[in-house]
């Protein structure tokens, strides 16, 4: 499978930033490194009510992303709780 170059949109980074524990931060980004490799792991879903978002699940965390296959670009849009991350 081909490498995918990751984007993350500037709202995407500081919510981030913004993740309290070191622990859970180091998880989602090594979560997101791992959509370079492997854009559609086992557990995405894609979102309904849009043609190509996708996201998938980090313990208490969701990362929402696009995928654009014939620019093999993923790019983060929404990093956050799973209470708060579809409002």
């Amino acid at each position: 499978m081909a490498s995918y170059k990751v984007l993350i949109k500037t709202s995407a980074g500081k919510e981030l930033a913004a993740v309290d524990s070191k622990s859970d931060r180091q998880r989602l980004v090594g979560r997101i490194q791992a959509l370079a490799s492997n854009p559609r792991p086992h557990g995405a879903e894609k979102l309904a009510g849009y043609a190509d978002r996708y996201r998938v699940r980090q313990g208490h965390y969701r990362i929402v992303y696009l995928i654009d296959d014939e620019a093999s670009i993923v790019t983060i849009f929404k990093v956050g709780h799973r209470m708060d991350v579809y409002r």
